[in-house]
Protein backbone atom coordinates (compact mmCIF):
# COMPACT_ATOMS: atom_id res chain seq x y z
CA UNK A 1 0.00 0.00 0.00
CA UNK A 2 1.21 3.38 -1.20
CA UNK A 3 1.40 6.43 1.64
CA UNK A 4 2.43 9.72 1.54
CA UNK A 5 4.33 11.46 4.07
CA UNK A 6 3.57 15.50 4.76
CA UNK A 7 6.88 17.86 5.03
CA UNK A 8 7.08 20.25 7.41
CA UNK A 9 6.46 18.22 10.69
CA UNK A 10 8.19 19.53 14.07
CA UNK A 11 11.06 16.87 14.31
CA UNK A 12 10.87 14.06 16.90
CA UNK A 13 6.76 13.30 15.45
CA UNK A 14 6.02 10.95 13.02
CA UNK A 15 4.24 12.48 10.36
CA UNK A 16 0.88 11.55 9.86
CA UNK A 17 0.84 9.33 6.53
CA UNK A 18 -2.27 9.59 3.96
CA UNK A 19 -3.03 6.06 2.55
CA UNK A 20 -4.15 4.92 -0.99
CA UNK A 21 -7.21 3.85 1.16
CA UNK A 22 -7.85 7.30 3.15
CA UNK A 23 -7.78 9.33 -0.38
CA UNK A 24 -8.94 6.73 -3.37
CA UNK A 25 -12.71 6.54 -2.03
CA UNK A 26 -13.60 9.78 -1.27
CA UNK A 27 -11.30 11.24 -5.05
CA UNK A 28 -13.60 8.75 -6.38
CA UNK A 29 -16.79 9.92 -5.17
CA UNK A 30 -16.48 13.60 -5.42
CA UNK A 31 -15.39 13.17 -9.18
CA UNK A 32 -18.14 10.97 -10.16
CA UNK A 33 -20.45 12.97 -8.12
CA UNK A 34 -19.43 16.34 -10.66
CA UNK A 35 -19.20 14.10 -13.63
CA UNK A 36 -22.79 13.20 -12.90
CA UNK A 37 -23.99 16.60 -12.25
CA UNK A 38 -22.26 17.71 -15.45
CA UNK A 39 -23.45 14.83 -17.98
CA UNK A 40 -26.93 15.35 -16.64
CA UNK A 41 -26.60 19.38 -17.66
CA UNK A 42 -24.77 18.53 -20.81
CA UNK A 43 -28.01 15.36 -21.49
CA UNK A 44 -30.60 18.14 -21.15
CA UNK A 45 -27.96 20.71 -23.01
CA UNK A 46 -26.74 22.81 -21.03
CA UNK A 47 -23.07 23.44 -22.03
CA UNK A 48 -22.88 27.01 -20.24
CA UNK A 49 -19.75 27.80 -18.45
CA UNK A 50 -16.91 25.28 -18.29
CA UNK A 51 -20.00 22.48 -17.91
CA UNK A 52 -18.00 20.28 -20.98
CA UNK A 53 -14.43 21.36 -20.31
CA UNK A 54 -15.55 20.21 -16.25
CA UNK A 55 -16.67 17.09 -17.30
CA UNK A 56 -13.91 16.21 -19.25
CA UNK A 57 -10.87 16.91 -17.49
CA UNK A 58 -12.57 15.75 -14.39
CA UNK A 59 -13.08 12.14 -15.74
CA UNK A 60 -9.01 12.06 -15.55
CA UNK A 61 -8.91 12.55 -11.98
CA UNK A 62 -12.39 9.88 -11.54
CA UNK A 63 -10.38 7.47 -13.27
CA UNK A 64 -7.26 7.80 -11.23
CA UNK A 65 -9.42 7.75 -7.93
CA UNK A 66 -11.24 4.47 -9.78
CA UNK A 67 -7.43 2.43 -10.25
CA UNK A 68 -6.53 3.66 -6.67
CA UNK A 69 -10.09 2.50 -5.36
CA UNK A 70 -9.69 -1.07 -7.37
CA UNK A 71 -6.10 -1.22 -6.24
CA UNK A 72 -7.07 -0.87 -2.84
CA UNK A 73 -9.66 -2.87 -2.72
CA UNK A 74 -8.03 -5.95 -5.27
CA UNK A 75 -9.02 -8.75 -3.23
CA UNK A 76 -13.08 -7.79 -2.60
CA UNK A 77 -13.05 -7.22 -6.62
CA UNK A 78 -11.76 -10.76 -7.84
CA UNK A 79 -14.19 -12.12 -5.20
CA UNK A 80 -17.23 -10.30 -6.74
CA UNK A 81 -15.26 -11.12 -10.67
CA UNK A 82 -15.64 -14.96 -9.27
CA UNK A 83 -19.41 -14.34 -8.82
CA UNK A 84 -22.19 -15.03 -11.61
CA UNK A 85 -23.41 -11.70 -11.40
CA UNK A 86 -20.09 -10.30 -11.16
CA UNK A 87 -18.93 -11.99 -14.64
CA UNK A 88 -22.30 -10.97 -16.14
CA UNK A 89 -22.00 -7.22 -15.04
CA UNK A 90 -18.50 -7.01 -16.14
CA UNK A 91 -19.42 -8.58 -19.51
CA UNK A 92 -22.17 -6.51 -20.16
CA UNK A 93 -19.51 -3.21 -19.83
CA UNK A 94 -17.43 -4.65 -22.06
CA UNK A 95 -20.77 -5.07 -24.65
CA UNK A 96 -21.38 -1.94 -24.28
CA UNK A 97 -18.22 -0.42 -24.16
CA UNK A 98 -17.50 -2.55 -27.90
CA UNK A 99 -21.02 -0.85 -28.79
CA UNK A 100 -20.34 2.63 -27.59
CA UNK A 101 -17.05 2.73 -29.66
CA UNK A 102 -17.57 0.58 -32.89
CA UNK A 103 -18.07 3.23 -35.86
CA UNK A 104 -21.99 3.77 -37.07
CA UNK A 105 -21.31 5.81 -39.96
CA UNK A 106 -23.67 8.33 -38.15
CA UNK A 107 -21.96 10.99 -37.05
CA UNK A 108 -23.03 12.56 -33.64
CA UNK A 109 -21.98 14.40 -30.23
CA UNK A 110 -18.57 15.88 -29.95
CA UNK A 111 -17.57 14.67 -33.34
CA UNK A 112 -20.69 16.50 -34.94
CA UNK A 113 -19.90 19.60 -32.72
CA UNK A 114 -16.08 19.68 -34.00
CA UNK A 115 -17.43 19.36 -37.54
CA UNK A 116 -19.92 21.90 -37.80
CA UNK A 117 -17.39 24.16 -35.88
CA UNK A 118 -14.76 22.93 -38.52
CA UNK A 119 -17.26 24.53 -41.64
CA UNK A 120 -17.95 27.42 -39.97
CA UNK A 121 -14.40 28.39 -39.43
CA UNK A 122 -14.10 27.85 -42.92
CA UNK A 123 -16.69 29.40 -44.56
CA UNK A 124 -16.62 32.81 -46.14
CA UNK A 125 -17.44 35.97 -43.67
CA UNK A 126 -20.62 36.61 -45.34
CA UNK A 127 -21.79 32.93 -44.76
CA UNK A 128 -21.32 33.13 -40.80
CA UNK A 129 -23.14 36.41 -41.00
CA UNK A 130 -26.03 34.27 -42.70
CA UNK A 131 -25.67 32.03 -39.50
CA UNK A 132 -25.70 34.66 -36.77
CA UNK A 133 -28.77 36.22 -38.65
CA UNK A 134 -26.73 39.36 -38.80
CA UNK A 135 -26.19 41.91 -42.19
CA UNK A 136 -22.99 41.29 -43.79
CA UNK A 137 -21.92 45.19 -42.78
CA UNK A 138 -23.05 44.41 -39.31
CA UNK A 139 -20.70 41.91 -38.83
CA UNK A 140 -17.87 43.83 -40.47
CA UNK A 141 -18.73 46.58 -37.93
CA UNK A 142 -18.52 44.25 -34.86
CA UNK A 143 -14.96 42.76 -36.15
CA UNK A 144 -14.07 46.74 -36.77
CA UNK A 145 -15.11 47.23 -33.34
CA UNK A 146 -12.92 44.73 -31.60
CA UNK A 147 -9.73 45.59 -33.42
CA UNK A 148 -10.42 43.51 -36.35
CA UNK A 149 -10.35 44.59 -40.32
CA UNK A 150 -11.89 42.15 -42.38
CA UNK A 151 -13.45 41.36 -46.13
CA UNK A 152 -16.69 39.18 -46.02
CA UNK A 153 -14.28 36.89 -48.60
CA UNK A 154 -12.72 36.18 -45.86
CA UNK A 155 -13.03 33.16 -43.33
CA UNK A 156 -12.73 33.00 -39.65
CA UNK A 157 -9.67 31.48 -39.85
CA UNK A 158 -8.10 33.64 -42.36
CA UNK A 159 -8.60 36.06 -39.85
CA UNK A 160 -6.96 34.42 -37.30
CA UNK A 161 -3.75 33.89 -39.05
CA UNK A 162 -3.95 37.55 -40.41
CA UNK A 163 -4.51 39.44 -36.53
CA UNK A 164 -3.64 36.48 -34.52
CA UNK A 165 -6.86 36.08 -32.77
CA UNK A 166 -8.06 32.75 -31.92
CA UNK A 167 -10.62 31.39 -34.67
CA UNK A 168 -13.98 31.30 -31.91
CA UNK A 169 -12.93 34.36 -30.93
CA UNK A 170 -14.17 35.74 -33.96
CA UNK A 171 -17.28 33.35 -34.32
CA UNK A 172 -17.83 34.68 -30.36
CA UNK A 173 -18.00 38.46 -31.70
CA UNK A 174 -20.25 37.38 -34.57
CA UNK A 175 -23.06 35.39 -31.90
CA UNK A 176 -22.59 37.72 -29.27
CA UNK A 177 -25.80 38.73 -28.30
CA UNK A 178 -25.63 42.90 -28.35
Amino acid sequence: MSSVVLPGKPAGRAAPKITMRAWATPVTIGAFLLMAVTGVLMFFGVRTGLVSEVHEWFSWLFLAGAVAHLAVNYRPLTLHLKSRWGRVSLAAAVALLAVAVLPTGIQTGHGLHKAVEQSVIDAPLSTLAGLAHLAPRDLEARLKAAGISASMQQSARDLAVQSGVDEREVIAIAFRKE
